[in-house]
């Protein structure tokens, strides 16, 4: 071989054999990842979560959660975790995070978990095993069977809203998917967990369970109803759960009721006019009234003499025009009576 044929096959494989070491961790798989700086930690410490292949510029919610393994996920659903300590990080162009979480204690016990998942968006979720030092440690449930559900069809909503929710009552919807048992045993009376979330804010998680057994390789349709707060309205997101894994998603945009606003504006124009009235009676009642003569035993004032009438007393005169008299008067019936010169 020729030294410069040498020379370039060294550099080839030099190249070659730092290539791995230059790529990043995520770019393996593409599979979102965390790592903890240390497996154990004391309650009240902290410890430093890094993540690789998330969605870039996405927001996640890392909690500390108990009854959880890397395997099978948060076995309780969020109640099994310390929200009051979880911590928001949001990840950077190429999908990576670094932040120190503080090592709270989950209400569940031990084995316990880093939960990283993501609050918009398409949700993915990825546990790392953390040990808490003097928390209790308690085994696992038992997992019944060894069967294995998943969404066969897309999901879908039913139901509609009233003329109640368009006043602000709470709309409620029937989430409905079709499950297959991918397993080898079969699942019965499986729960769900179905979880709703608004904007930026993590979903809240609900137990649901389907009365009905599985067998493996069947499937079976599966309704599942929830309902939001009250004059809830926007764009929401519907997530359902088992095992600890995401199944599905689908989005449901809430209209806004327009029956409050109404309420509202009428409230605004019809309380400005009772005042209104009120403080007009108010002021009739009290304005000072014109001054007259008064009895001194406070009955009613009596009315005084009329005058009388040609024709004696009794009659009441007639008030007549000061421009005409009896015979100069104009009446309709009156003949018409020839003029003399001179007469006016």
């Amino acid at each position: 071989m020729r030294p410069r044929t040498r020379v370039v096959a060294l550099v080839a494989a030099l190249l070659l054999a730092l290539a791995p070491l230059g790529a990043p961790a995520w770019a393996d798989d593409g599979k979102p990842a965390v790592t903890l700086s240390q497996r154990e930690a004391a309650k009240g410490a902290e410890v430093v979560a890094s993540g690789t292949g998330w969605r870039p510029d996405a927001l996640l919610m890392l909690l500390v959660c108990g009854q959880s393994s890397p395997g099978r996920g948060v076995l309780g659903g969020t109640n099994s975790c310390a929200n009051a300590d979880g911590r928001a990080v949001t990840t950077d162009a190429k999908g990576a995070f670094s932040k120190s979480v503080p090592v709270a204690a989950p209400p569940k016990p031990c084995p316990c978990v880093l939960h990283v998942a993501t609050v918009t968006g398409e949700q993915a979720a990825v546990e790392a095993e953390l040990a808490i030092t003097g928390h209790p440690v308690a085994p696992l449930p038992d997992q019944a069977g060894g069967g294995r559900l998943s969404v066969l069809t897309a999901t879908g909503l039913e139901g509609s809203s009233g003329l109640l929710t368009w006043f602000g009552a709470p709309a409620s919807r029937k989430l409905v998917f079709t499950v297959g048992n991918l397993g080898s045993g079969p699942v019965k009376d499986p729960v769900f967990q179905i979880g709703t979330s608004h904007g930026v804010f993590a979903p809240r998680w609900e137990d649901q369970q389907w009365r009905g057994t599985v067998a493996p390789g069947g499937k079976a349709e599966v309704k599942l109803g929830f309902e939001l707060p009250a004059g809830a309205h926007g764009d929401y997101q519907v997530s359902v759960r088992y095992g600890g894994k995401v199944l599905a998603t689908q989005p449901w945009g809430v209209g806004r009721p327009w029956g409050v606003t109404l309420f509202w504006l009428l409230l605004c124009l019809v309380v400005p006019a009772a005042l209104f009235r009120v403080g007009m009676a108010v002021v009739d009642r009290f304005r000072p009234r014109p001054a007259g003569p008064a009895p001194a035993d406070g009955a009613a004032p009596r009315p005084g003499p009329q005058p009388e009438g040609p024709d004696g007393p009794g009659t009441t005169a007639v008030l007549r025009l000061p421009w005409f008299t009896p015979d100069s008067a104009p009446y309709e019936n009156r003949p018409n009576t020839p003029t003399t010169k001179g007469n006016s």
